[in-house]
């Protein structure tokens, strides 16, 4: 069940990001996935996203554009840049 549960949100991430254009997926593999981020997307946006695509919590950014503190993910992504997450 919990993996279903994990794909559904994963697809409904994938959706989202189309049908909103909040990002634009530029590949993925070797454990990473890399997008772009349209304005107004934030760090909250971006981490979830990773958790999904990646099926795990345990990830990192691979340019310190978000990190996790107390509260939520928080930092200033820059609208057009390409950001990638991989697994740990």
């Amino acid at each position: 069940m919990k993996k279903y549960f994990a794909f559904g949100l994963l697809l409904l991430g994938n959706v989202m990001c189309k049908v909103l254009q909040t990002c634009k997926i530029t590949h993925s593999g070797n454990g990473c996935v890399s997008f772009t981020v349209s304005q107004g997307t934030g760090c909250s946006w971006m981490c979830n996203y990773c958790a999904n695509s990646l099926g795990t919590s345990n990830y990192y950014f691979t340019t310190p554009v978000c990190t996790y503190e107390p509260g939520g993910c928080v930092g200033n992504p820059i609208a057009g840049v390409e950001y990638s997450c991989c697994s740990a």
